[in-house]
Order: C-alpha cells, then sequence, then structure tokens
C-alpha cells in the first residue's frame, strides 16, 4: 500500500502542467443493463490504447468494480473520509494497472456532510485530477438527490441501456432529468445486449430521436455491444471480458465504441469547459 501509494504521489509531483482529466459519469436508468461491466472494460480499453484511467464505483452499497475484477479492496471511498486519508491510499491497482477506487457503504451522505468533510473531497480529488487522462464515474442506477451532482459536474455522461422498452423508459427518463437541470452537457447511448447489429441500431436510433423529439437533446450514439455469453461467463469468472476473449463479440465491439470514442474527443481536443471540482462547488452552492 505504502509503496503504492508513494509510487502515486512520485507521478503526480512529476506533473508540472495544468492538464485535468476528463471526467466521463457512465449512468443506466435501471439495474441490470451490464452499466459496470461496460464501465470496467471501456475504462480497460482505453488503457490499452495509452490512456492513463482512474475509475471511481459510485454505486453505494451495491458496487461491481471490484467484483467484477475479482479483488477484496483494502480501503474504500467511505475510508477516505472516516481515517483521513490521502486519495493516494485508497486507489487499487487493477489489471494492465487500471487505478480504480472501490465503493464504501455511507456515501448516501455525502453532500449533507460537514464543510470541513467536503473541503477535504475537493481538495483530494483536485490532487488525483492531474495525474489522469480519464476519470470514469460508475454511477449507480437511476438518479438521487446526491448522484445528480456528480454526473452534472462531469463533462459528459454515458448512458447505458438495452433494446428491452422497460430499459429505454428508465434511459428517458434519466436524460429527462439531466436536461432538465443541465440541457447543454454532452450525452452519449451504448446500446447493450443487442441481439444483433441491426436491431441494435434501430433501437438505438429510434430512442435518439425520441429524445431529440421530446426534449429537445441531441445525444450521440456511440455504439452497440451484443448479447454475448463470453460477458456471463466473464462475470463468473470475475474477469473482464475484454482480458478473458478479446476476440469475442462483445470484446470487439467495445474495442471499436473506444476507438470511436477516443477519435471524437480528439476531434474536439479534449479540453474539459471547467473543472470537475469548480463545477461541484458551483451545484452545491445552487442546491
Amino acid at each position: 500500500m505504502n509503496d503504492q501509494a508513494s509510487e502515486l504521489r512520485r507521478r503526480l509531483n512529476k506533473s508540472k502542467d495544468e492538464h485535468e482529466a476528463k471526467t466521463i459519469s457512465i449512468i443506466s436508468g435501471k439495474g441490470g443493463v451490464g452499466k459496470s461491466n461496460v464501465a470496467l472494460n471501456f475504462s480497460l480499453e482505453l488503457l490499452i490504447q495509452k490512456k492513463s484511467v482512474l475509475i471511481i464505483d459510485l454505486d453505494i452499497g451495491m458496487g461491481n468494480i471490484n467484483i467484477l475484477l475479482g479483488v477484496d479492496p483494502r480501503k474504500t471511498i467511505i475510508d477516505m473520509f472516516k481515517e483521513q486519508l490521502s486519495i493516494f491510499d485508497i486507489i487499487e491497482q487493477g489489471p494492465c494497472n487500471l487505478s480504480y477506487i472501490a465503493a464504501g457503504s455511507g456515501l448516501a451522505d455525502f453532500f449533507t456532510m460537514n464543510d470541513k468533510n467536503r473541503n477535504y473531497f475537493y481538495k483530494q480529488f483536485t490532487r488525483v485530477a492531474s495525474e489522469y487522462d480519464y476519470i470514469i464515474f460508475d454511477m449507480g442506477a437511476g438518479v438521487t438527490s446526491d448522484s445528480i451532482f456528480f454526473m452534472l459536474a462531469s463533462d459528459e455522461c454515458i448512458l447505458v441501456t438495452t433494446p428491452e422498452p422497460t430499459s429505454i423508459t428508465d434511459g428517458y427518463s434519466m436524460i429527462k432529468h439531466i436536461v432538465a437541470y443541465n440541457s447543454d452537457l454532452p450525452i452519449s447511448i451504448i446500446m447493450n445486449r443487442a441481439q444483433n447489429e441491426r436491431d441494435g441500431q434501430t433501437a438505438s436510433t429510434k430512442f435518439s430521436d425520441v429524445i431529440k423529439q421530446f426534449l429537445n437533446k441531441q445525444v450521440r450514439i456511440l455504439g452497440i455491444l451484443p448479447e454475448d455469453k463470453h460477458v456471463s461467463n466473464a462475470v463468473r469468472r470475475q474477469t473482464p471480458y475484454l482480458l478473458l476473449n478479446d476476440r469475442a463479440p462483445v470484446s470487439k465491439a467495445i474495442k471499436k465504441i473506444t476507438r470511436t470514442y477516443i477519435q471524437c474527443v480528439t476531434e474536439k481536443d479534449n479540453k474539459p469547459s471547467s473543472s470537475f471540482v469548480r463545477k461541484l462547488k458551483q451545484l452545491i452552492l445552487e442546491r
């Protein structure tokens, strides 16, 4: 743990520029759509594409990232507050040197903490934000009065849904909620568990058209992930499917999605519009 923390501090001190990680909230309207699996494998492919990534599991009480990785985290984000730890002390290392922070129990009271603890989070996040290209928030399903602040302060959201009517309906409600707060926040869609590319594309197009018509919001269709037995096999073996079988249909699809995303970001110069912490502070002040 100490060696890991020392190395992270060394890397941080080495960075002298004003770079700040791009923050992405991976969201879903309902549980059971494969959101955490998408967040994890998307993060791993970003790493494979030579991007530095930190994934923070914020599905408090029901966190899945460490389970999908088959690891037992020594510290969680809750420990950071309880023990006044440095954020570097709770960052774990997964496969491919993936940095991740496990979810804990009790963060439901995050935004009701006293100013001392809230400022402690700001300080810690600011320290780590310059260390990565991307910081991925694996949000809990649906939206709460607490989680909405993470989403709105992020540079963008990626909604994971499936072609099932209930998933589409809940996904629409999620986007409606976000748009009500900030209609300009970029939102992308990943259609998971499609029976085939054509069906997934049809469902995605219909979904985005409805969002455009009724919410006047343009969303980007990031890609389609197929229904694939390799996913459930990977979950059972607690190994990300991208690493278990990189030739599986779902692995090929997540690679395509990630590369498409990187290309789109590169074209936009990958510059966050504003500091995540600055936006989070402002949102809380306006609460």
